[in-house]
């Protein structure tokens, strides 16, 4: 029991970035020209997704001392926040007022948990060193 608290930020940060995107669009405040220009929206999908991903991810090396089981839980574990990333644009097209869905914050989600899974592989195997 005393190994799944490790995964409580996890969780935590789940719901933080459900509450996020359930927000109405009108809770959001109008993009300057200058975020817009440098695509900001899709860069908080990006780490709000990579974060959700290394917070799931970094207690696999605590717990799971083979490489080849841990890299298995990791494989499906960034395969789920993947879908996940589409199940949110989904619930903000059909439940969500003001929202829509973008196949590009779904680009952006997927591109997160990608970047995170690189990082936590590069720190697990050099941990194993």
């Amino acid at each position: 029991m005393k190994n799944y608290k490790i995964f409580i930020p996890a969780v935590l940060w789940f719901f933080v970035v459900l509450i996020l995107i359930c927000l109405p669009g009108s809770a959001f405040p109008k993009h300057s020209p200058f975020l817009e220009k440098i695509y900001f929206d899709k860069w908080v999908h990006a780490g709000m997704f990579g974060l959700l991903t290394l917070l799931w991810l970094f207690p696999l090396i605590k717990i799971i001392l083979n490489k080849n089981l841990a890299l298995q839980w990791a494989y499906k574990i960034c395969t789920a926040l993947v879908v996940w990333g589409i199940t949110t644009e989904f619930i903000q097209k059909f439940f969500i007022v003001n929202r829509a869905f973008d196949i590009w914050d779904w680009a952006a989600d997927s591109f997160g948990v990608l970047c995170a899974f690189i990082i936590w592989k590069k720190i697990r195997y050099q941990s194993a060193l």
